[in-house]
């Protein structure tokens, strides 16, 4: 079954489709058609933004659509950057401008301990939704470390793994990240929910 992938986020895609072309599925990106509009990404959790993305692209390309809005949420930030992650320099930051204003606001911190949050929807054109939430905890390290992954995964170290995301192989940060356990959360119901 062809199911696309609502983001413009090349990394997260690539993850994505590691995760369910296995499935059997044939996975498309936004890239894949001719949809320019975006849903404004004004929820107040992850789940009402990805649901809002969902739900938006799968009625636009009438085809079953997942969506995932995730982030990294900070203790000692009292949960920022959370569902401002992308944006947390700003509206047009890239991945670096958000990792140097994380380190600073960090700078004087000593309790540096973080979690990784994912929900996942997958919307029927008609919108039929199921859901799934995934969570990996770890700590924000001082300087980024490894060059793999995207966004905030070289500052971000699991102990278990002695590695920042950024320097774990992908089949391990995909078996282990909060990404990997709600795409695995979904892949659950998809079987049942995809029975036309």
């Amino acid at each position: 079954m062809n199911i696309l992938v609502a983001t413009g986020n090349a990394g997260k895609l690539r993850e994505l489709r590691q995760l369910l072309e296995p499935q059997g599925h044939q996975i498309l990106g936004l890239g894949d058609l001719a949809i320019t509009e975006e849903p404004l990404e004004d929820g107040a959790t992850f789940r009402e933004n990805a649901l809002k993305k969902a739900d938006f692209f799968a009625e636009r390309s009438g085809i079953v659509t997942i969506a995932d809005d995730s982030g990294l949420c900070v203790d000692a930030l009292d949960g920022a950057p959370g569902v401002f992650s992308a944006r947390y320099a700003g509206p047009d930051a890239d991945d670096a401008a958000n990792n140097e204003k994380l380190l600073r606001e960090l700078a004087d911190e000593s309790h540096r301990a973080a979690h990784f949050v994912c929900v996942a929807v997958c919307a029927k054109p008609g919108g039929d939704t199921v859901d799934s939430r995934g969570e990996c905890s770890g700590e924000i390290v001082a300087a980024p470390q490894g060059d793999g992954g995207f966004g905030y995964d070289p500052l971000f170290y699991v102990a278990e793994y002695d590695a920042t995301f950024a320097q774990l192989p992908p089949d391990v940060k995909n078996r282990i990240s909060h990404r990997g356990k709600a795409i695995r959360g979904l892949v659950h119901q998809l079987a049942d929910f995809l029975v036309p």
